[in-house]
């Protein structure tokens, strides 16, 4: 009687989906702001909270983990991300440098959510175009909810912010995509990890929206 061996899944499919466990953990209200809310003033500072905000807002986090997945397979994959980046940048600095507030900037970034994860768990096949239309036009609201933590600072933290940011964010959506491409190798784990990644990016646009749509019900 032949024994049917069972598939243990692979570190990249481990990982992956390890990434997306993580977007379902409970992240407090203040997360976003490395500084505990307070503007920073030095080039440190600066960096130092680009380099954090991607990570600990949850709604960065996950649409950057998606734009990777979303990517992998597309000839561009490694412009895409920089598209992205470039517009959170563009976006930032319209706010924070500008004074150009984006109306509905929160309902925005979670409607960004909603739309990437249901065509990655959709396995829609977006072409580079499409795709670049898409991630540009989420990462100007995107990046200007980032510039809530940035409003009012110097030239010199402003420009550390927007590097460190962009340099994190680059590294979230290549470390993704890699992930991606590397659990595809594996035939059972082709589509399971990036689905799975692309509902929960849903589900947390989805509750990221609710709870916004709720508070400005409350607020009226």
């Amino acid at each position: 009687m032949t024994r049917h061996r069972e598939r243990v899944p692979g570190a990249p499919t481990t990982a992956l989906l390890a990434a997306a466990a993580l977007l379902i953990a409970p992240s407090p209200a203040a997360a976003h702001h490395v500084m505990g809310g307070r503007t920073p003033t030095s080039l440190l500072e600066g960096l130092l909270s680009g380099l954090g905000h991607p990570v600990i807002g949850i709604d960065h986090l996950a649409f950057t983990i998606a734009a990777g997945v979303a990517c992998a397979y597309l000839a561009a994959r490694y412009v895409l991300p920089a598209v992205f980046i470039a517009a959170t940048v563009a976006g930032c600095l319209l706010r924070a440098a500008g004074g150009i507030e984006l109306p509905g900037t929160e309902i925005a970034v979670a409607v960004s959510l909603v739309l990437l994860g249901a065509l990655v768990m959709g396995g829609a096949a977006l072409g580079a175009g499409a795709c670049a239309l898409l991630l540009a036009a989420a990462g100007l609201v995107h990046g200007a909810a980032y510039a809530e933590a940035i409003v009012g600072a110097e030239p010199t933290p402003l420009l550390a912010y927007l590097a460190g940011f962009g340099l994190v964010q680059y590294a979230i959506a290549v470390g993704a995509m890699w992930l991606v491409r590397r659990a595809g190798q594996a035939a059972s784990a082709a589509d399971v990890a990036p689905r799975l990644v692309g509902a929960l990016v849903a589900g947390v646009g989805m509750a990221l929206m609710f709870e916004r749509i709720e508070a400005v019900v409350f607020a009226v």
